[in-house]
């Protein structure tokens, strides 16, 4: 679940950065609203952390400034590159949270219900970006997205 919170920091990070760095008033509602919805996952995940007496992640900061910053170069590089982000990142948020439900306890329901709920909202902002213009982002962008998800998640899963 430490994880799935550093997700959820992340996912206000970009979104937050991406609506700071847009012109477009209508694309910066959709990324606003997004960053709310994205609100109540990371307090669903927070509240069961402490549920489960663990912590979050020591590096909390860190991955706030770094998707912050990500988000700030996707938002200036235009609506289209920007959507694009959001929906490339949304789509491999989907495949993480599926590979979560698959390993979590059948018996852990609490887990079970937010993972279940947090991977329909994240498909839904993936594909709101896909029916407002998103550009598919080219295969070495979204390997290297990919790619730092990976040593985010694997980091972030012991510190």
């Amino acid at each position: 679940m430490r994880v799935n919170h550093v997700g959820e920091i992340c996912a206000q990070a970009l979104y937050t950065a991406q609506a700071l760095a847009t012109d477009d008033p209508k694309l910066r509602a959709q990324l606003t609203q997004a960053a709310r919805e994205e609100s109540d996952h990371l307090a669903w995940t927070r509240t069961r952390l402490d549920e489960l007496g663990a912590r979050p992640s020591l590096l909390n900061p860190l991955w706030y400034a770094g998707a912050f910053g990500l988000g700030l170069v996707a938002g200036r590089l235009g609506e289209k590159v920007s959507l694009g982000f959001v929906m490339e990142t949304e789509r491999q948020v989907e495949a993480h949270l599926q590979d979560h439900l698959e390993r979590l306890p059948s018996g852990d329901h609490a887990s079970r219900a937010i993972v279940a709920q947090m991977k329909s909202d994240e498909a839904a902002h993936g594909q709101q970006a896909l029916a407002a213009g998103a550009a598919e982002l080219p295969a070495p962008v979204r390997l290297a997205m990919r790619a730092a998800a990976k040593a985010m998640t694997t980091t972030a899963h012991y510190i």
